[in-house]
Order: structure tokens, then sequence, then C-alpha cells
């Protein structure tokens, strides 16, 4: 942490204030997870916005956070403009919330948010290993239908993933895949609820008629 902050940050651009840059990526870790607000950043750190989009710039180009952008397409329905943000490294994340062991994880309200991290972390890395360009969007509607991913497929079909870090799966994990599912028809999307492995419980693929389960080893493989 203090090599980055003192070495790699410095590569790229002239921090001055190195501590409210330490500030600046714990602020950021805090935020895991969800939109992007810049003036949320900003405000507790009392820098300008400018200041805070040119840390963020910094943090992405260095590969330390992931910028998931709005997918947009013409619903009829009045969507969320902003991108939702994740520390890159799921360790590196934990270490800036003070999440010290796997049982604290387990108790924190950042097991979901963390999981998520991982599944975009993985997503992205499959297609930098393929070739393709990091393609990866979320979806939330004014309405609150939320979706966590949407990312192309192996052969040019819309995936739309749904992230729970629960080792078991139930129908209404679904709910809102299946809901951006009927708005998007014509698109025929494959709709997959991804959940950890369990050492001990059967992985299974059966959740709701027009979506599926699989835990996060066998989405990893499928990618």
């Amino acid at each position: 942490m203090q090599t980055y902050i003192e070495r790699d940050v410095r590569s790229v651009t002239n921090v001055r204030d190195l501590t409210t840059f330490r500030r600046f990526l714990a602020l950021v870790a805090s935020r895991h997870g969800q939109l992007l607000n810049r003036i949320d950043l900003a405000s507790p750190l009392g820098v300008s916005i400018p200041t805070i989009s040119g840390w963020l710039n910094v943090l992405e180009l260095t590969g330390q956070i992931i910028v998931v952008p709005p997918y947009f397409e013409d619903f009829g329905k009045r969507l969320v403009k902003s991108p939702k943000v994740y520390i890159g490294d799921s360790g590196l994340a934990c270490h800036l919330l003070g999440i010290r062991s796997s049982s604290e994880l387990k108790r924190s309200p950042f097991l979901g948010p963390i999981f998520e991290g991982l599944v975009a972390s993985e997503i992205l890395k499959s297609q930098v290993n393929r070739g393709l360009r990091k393609e990866i969007y979320h979806f939330r509607d004014h309405q609150g239908l939320e979706v966590d991913f949407l990312l192309p497929g192996r052969h040019g079909d819309l995936w739309m993933v749904e992230c729970h870090a629960s080792k078991t799966v139930h129908p209404a994990m679904a709910g809102s895949l299946l809901a951006l599912r009927r708005s998007m028809e014509s698109k025929h999307p494959k709709a997959v609820v991804i959940y950890r492995p369990s050492v001990t419980a059967p992985s299974t693929r059966a959740i709701a008629p027009g979506a599926e389960a699989m835990d996060m080893r066998t989405f990893v493989q499928m990618l």
C-alpha cells in the first residue's frame, strides 16, 4: 500500500498530499459496489471535484479500481446514468475496510459488495485474457429495478448477472433478472445468478424459468 502511494501514484501524477490521497482511497473502498458520486467523495476530504476526478483517473490507470458504466437501452424508462465503482483487488478492498480475516468478512455488511467486486474482476480478467476489450455494464432505473452486471457472452449473446454471496440459492434471487429480461425479450438475454461455492452442498443450476444459477467456479469456467 505504501509503495503504491509513494512510488506508483507519483509516477503518473504529482500528488502533493499523500495522506489525503490515502484517505481518499479508503473512502473509495467504503463506496465499494455503490454508484460513483464525486461530490460525496470530495466533501469529506475538502478537495475539489476536479481533484477527485483526477485521482479516480489515477486509480483506474494504475488498475486499482473498476468503473462499471450504466447499460443504455431504450426501455421507455428513466435510467440511472452514474457508473458503479469497485476496488479491483478484493484483498486490498478488505484491507482498506479493516476486514482482517475470513470470519470478519462473513460477518461484515460488505460481504455482498466484496463478492460482487470479485465477480466483476473475474469478468474483466476473462475478457482481457481472450484479447477482448473490457465490456461490462450495470443496470438501474429510477423505479428501483437493478441488475448487477450485463456483458457480452462468447457467442454474441447478452448475459445478465446477479451476484449473491450466499452459498444457497432460491427463486426470488432471480426476480430482477427476469423483470429486466421481460423488457429485453427481443435480445433473448441469458439470466444468471452467481453464488459462492460450497464444499458441502451440491451445486445447482435450476433456480427459476428463464434463469439459471452458477457457483463462482462454474461461472469462471463458462467465461
